[in-house]
């Protein structure tokens, strides 16, 4: 079955033999290539299609709607297809050069603008987490965050910023790569789009409970993006919208106890992407991926692998001493308050990154006493000084 893309056909089905739309006339080989098989979706600018080009390949067709064909929305299409033409990354959809045309259905005044792209095989992380049933575990938090930040790490190097960053705008194929999709809402980074921002000739986007306050008022930046992507994950880590954590008397997100087994420095960098204001929030896609490279060491260095224990040949088990009285197993020696002590005492000198400097102390050394913990801590301190003040504050 073909289908015809006139918006006013009555009947878009067609048989596969057909050039043309039986209903209204319209041509159903687009561009002398494509022909479309399958709708996919309809959204708030278009419709999208499954189309098939002429070597065999699937791929997806996006249609602007003509309640959409005003000169602002075709510029937002025109950029999308720009945009994915400059990118070059996994994670990002592929389009050739010619990928952008206009169709003029049969008898119709204003042609339909067209953007072919590349077919994402899987789901989006919201049908994703709605099949799965339950949220994501810490260690798939942390690819999958380090994954997007590589992606927005090479949108932001080519100057532009994607704005709408949400469950539904991130795809997960079926081999394990996130790409992120919907780029029809980017923009440059330049002095032209500053002017216009000022001037309140942006187009606004808003997606509630991802769109952040400067978002909101007009003056969209790249750390909005980052905003964006740490709703996301409280989102996935929770399983419930942002919104519902949102207390309006404290202007705080309390999301963390929805968020079981999450480590503390992993919870602090998503509350730190999400700050109020753009400067408080890290400022590249290179700051937070060197945070996650952290965490992500400190995570796998927690992960002890005991091996399937055999059971031994009879003839050996006499010769095998059981532990005596006077043997030692190391176990922790340290209060869990004392710890959270340090990671404070610690933060005055290292900032944020202390919490996951003492969780790779403690996992390489779980026998440490409290002043061998302290004293490996104060190692971590570029300043002598400092570090004796540290040792000091919490041995004296």
């Amino acid at each position: 079955m073909i289908l015809c893309i006139n918006p006013s056909c009555p009947n878009p089905e067609n048989s596969d033999t057909q050039l043309f739309c039986n209903s209204c006339g319209s041509e159903l080989l687009l561009e002398g290539r494509y022909r479309v098989i399958d709708q996919l979706g309809s959204g708030g600018f278009g419709k999208t299609y499954e189309v098939k080009d002429r070597q065999g390949s699937f791929k997806v067709l996006k249609v602007l709607m003509n309640t959409h064909n005003e000169p602002k929305y075709i510029e937002l299409f025109q950029r999308e297809a720009q945009v994915l033409n400059q990118l070059n990354h996994p994670g990002i959809p592929k389009v050739t050069a010619d990928a952008y045309f206009t169709f003029l259905p049969y008898n119709n005044q204003k042609p339909l603008h067209c953007l072919v792209m590349e077919k994402i095989e899987g789901l989006d992380l919201q049908q994703y987490l709605e099949k799965r049933g339950h949220p994501i575990e810490e260690k798939i938090a942390i690819q999958w965050l380090l994954q997007l930040v590589n992606i927005l790490k090479e949108v932001h190097s080519q100057n532009f910023f994607h704005r709408d960053i949400k469950p539904s705008n991130i795809m997960l194929r079926v081999d394990g790569q996130l790409v992120l999709i919907d780029f029809g809402t980017v923009r440059a980074i330049s002095q032209t789009f500053a002017q216009k921002q000022a001037a309140g000739q942006v187009t606004g986007v808003i997606s509630a409970g991802y769109t952040p306050l400067e978002q909101l008022n007009g003056k969209a930046v790249p750390q909005s993006d980052f905003f964006a992507l740490g709703r996301t994950f409280v989102y996935l880590l929770t399983g419930k919208d942002p919104s519902n954590f949102y207390h309006s008397q404290t202007d705080e997100l309390r999301w963390r106890q929805s968020a079981s087994g999450i480590a503390p420095a992993l919870a602090y960098l998503i509350d730190q992407m999400m700050a109020r204001f753009p400067h408080q929030r890290p400022q590249t896609a290179e700051e937070i991926e060197q945070q996650l490279t952290e965490i992500n060491r400190a995570f796998a260095s927690t992960q002890v692998l005991v091996p399937p224990t055999q059971p031994l040949p009879r003839n050996q088990r006499a010769s095998q001493s059981p532990l005596s009285a006077n043997s030692t197993v190391p176990v922790p020696q340290i209060e869990p308050d004392f710890i959270q002590h340090c990671q404070q005492e610690l933060a005055e000198f290292i900032g944020p990154i202390s919490t996951i400097v003492c969780q790779r102390t403690l996992a390489k050394n779980p026998a440490f006493s409290a002043t061998e913990f302290v004293d490996a801590l104060a190692k971590q301190i570029p300043n002598q000084q400092q570090a004796v003040e540290f040792q000091q504050r919490l041995l004296s």
